[in-house]
């Protein structure tokens, strides 16, 4: 089973944050994370890390799109190692990227954990037209 799940944990002032158990059963402990798209983060465990990191290698890098989003994914990884309490220490740089600064949601998405800041989580994720997504999705069987 990948990751499911939604947890809200807070940020100290030295920017570690709890990773839930059941995340963290899957993770290991040490993972990777990097910026993901919508302005969260994401962490891999080592081998879907591996498995991206080889995708993103395949890509031809003769075109500027493929060249950023390379750049975008791989310039922002760092390996977070879990400490006693469960915590990792998100780097400054991601937690600005993300916005995170105090409360923090971590949502399982099946392959990858995703590490939002609250405010963006609300904002990003009401659902509103989610019958409308899934009718579009109608030949996938879902």
């Amino acid at each position: 089973m990948g990751f499911i799940g939604e947890y809200n944990h807070t940020v100290d002032a030295k920017g570690r944050v709890i990773v839930p158990s059941r995340f963290r059963e899957i993770l290991g402990e040490e993972f990777i994370v990097t910026k993901g798209l919508d302005h969260c983060l994401c962490a891999y465990e080592n081998s879907a890390w591996q498995a991206f990191e080889q995708k993103l290698a395949d890509l031809p890098t003769n075109t500027r799109e493929n060249r950023q989003l390379t750049r975008f994914f791989l310039s922002g990884a760092t390996s977070c190692e879990v400490d006693k309490q469960g915590r990792i220490l998100l780097p400054a740089v991601l937690r600005t990227f993300a916005q995170i600064e105090k409360d923090a949601v971590l949502v399982g998405n099946g392959n990858r954990v995703e590490i939002w800041s609250k405010d963006r989580w609300d904002a990003a994720n009401n659902y509103d037209d989610i019958e409308d997504i899934a009718e579009s999705l109608e030949g996938f069987s879902i």
